[in-house]
């Protein structure tokens, strides 16, 4: 059973930065061959990548501020934002699955954590 624990939300201004992290346990194997995705308000897209770093796909509204990253020794999942904007405020989700390729579909992969509240005054 793969759990995923998102931390690293909380409230910051316009312009500012913010890491968030999702820590990935998977009970007997590694995230290798894992397609992971960062999702807002649940259901829209944000960032995703292979586990391995070298496919990566952004949102439009975030391409140029936002990056996707991982850390393998800790098997943890990064997004980091720069020149956060209001409307970047909502609850953000990540989640992950054996894929050969990465989604941007909502709802395609099976994992998901619990997500962390992102929000950004003007």
């Amino acid at each position: 059973q793969v759990q995923l624990v998102e931390s690293g939300g909380g409230l910051v201004q316009a312009g500012d930065s913010l890491i968030l992290s999702c820590k990935a346990s998977a009970s007997g194997h590694t995230f290798s061959g894992y397609a992971v995705g960062w999702f807002r308000k649940a259901r829209e897209f944000v960032a995703a990548m292979k586990w391995d770093g070298r496919t990566t796909d952004y949102a439009d509204s975030v391409n140029g501020r936002f990056t996707i990253s991982r850390d393998n020794s800790k098997n943890t999942l990064y997004l980091q934002m720069n020149n956060l904007k209001p409307e970047d405020t909502a609850v953000y989700y990540c989640a992950a699955d054996v894929m050969t390729t990465i989604t941007t579909t909502y709802g395609v992969l099976r994992y998901w954590g619990q997500g962390t509240q992102v929000t950004v005054s003007s």
